[in-house]
């Protein structure tokens, strides 16, 4: 498989998960990524069908890169490493909570999270 298939199922999906998953027109769901047991969020990916059977299989958490227009598994070349704990899908199908062990950092700017320093309302405040 070379991408997003636009709605298509993975051969390897459940077809029970594939039927609940509400996918953008790219055949994308976003990934809400969090600290299992702090819950603090970490960052947020995306996964098509094969993204998620990945995801799900390998304990490992595994992304498609929109910029990249290909598969990518957090850690493989950084050695940040997602392991995944669960995996849960919101009431409407369209979000996932991966919830991990994250290993180093999750942002690709070097820090824990993508959501450090970046409250909009203080912002708004000042």
């Amino acid at each position: 498989m070379t991408g997003p298939a636009g709605g298509a199922t993975a051969p390897g999906l459940d077809p029970d998960i594939a039927r609940r998953l509400k996918r953008d027109p790219a055949g994308l769901v976003a990934a809400v990524v969090q600290q299992h047991d702090t819950g603090e969020v970490l960052m947020l990916g995306w996964m098509d069908d094969e993204a998620l059977h990945r995801t799900l299989t390998e304990g490992r958490v595994t992304f498609w890169s929109r910029s990249r227009q290909e598969y990518w598994r957090k850690g493989d070349t950084s050695g940040h490493v997602q392991r995944v704990h669960s995996v849960h899908l919101d009431c409407d199908g369209d979000a996932l909570l991966v919830r991990v062990d994250q290993t180093g950092a999750a942002c690709h700017t070097g820090t824990r999270t993508c959501f450090d320093d970046r409250d909009l309302h203080a912002e708004q405040a000042v």
